[in-house]
């Protein structure tokens, strides 16, 4: 699937509509998506009236360090799992005043994929602020580029489905 910056920005916007229509903000904690979920968000003019920041914690240590990820997580499930990318949540909400938060984790290849987490694999976690916080897996096809855009594509439509956004 082939997902276009034009495609991410027009979802981001609408996104920002959503959020400052109900009075809320967002942060976003990333690992293999590198800020570019921060980007897309920050490329849009005005975006500091909803966007309140995003935490990037590509290695093990910084998701402990930066986001409060326990090592006991990370060595039981790994980076890539619905219990890091969890933490990784709880922690943006500790750090910043976002009312809704959304985490991403997963294997962009074209290495580091194995029988049991593929290439292509990425866990997301999105919610609100002391409400439910959920957590799902991915699966996408195509490049480390691709994956890396239909990762942030499928959060900004989590986040949308969430609020309930047009």
């Amino acid at each position: 699937m082939n997902v276009t910056e034009q495609e991410l920005r027009d979802l981001a916007e609408q996104l920002g509509r959503c959020l400052i229509a109900k009075d809320m903000k967002l942060a976003s904690a990333e690992s293999c998506t590198g800020g570019w979920l921060a980007k897309v968000i920050t490329d849009i003019p005005g975006s500091s009236a909803w966007f309140s920041g995003s935490v990037v914690s590509y290695s093990n240590e910084a998701k402990q360090s930066l986001l409060g990820v326990k090592a006991d997580t990370l060595q039981e499930f790994g980076a890539v799992s619905g219990e890091t990318v969890l933490e990784m949540s709880d922690g943006i909400f500790l750090h910043t005043e976002a009312d809704v938060a959304v985490s991403v984790s997963g294997i962009a290849g074209p290495e580091g994929g194995s029988e049991d987490k593929p290439v292509g694999l990425v866990w997301l976690s999105w919610g609100k602020r002391d409400k439910s916080v959920f957590a799902n897996p991915f699966h996408f096809d195509g490049d480390r580029e691709q994956v890396r855009k239909q990762s942030i594509k499928q959060a900004l439509n989590c986040l949308l489905d969430l609020l309930v956004c047009d």
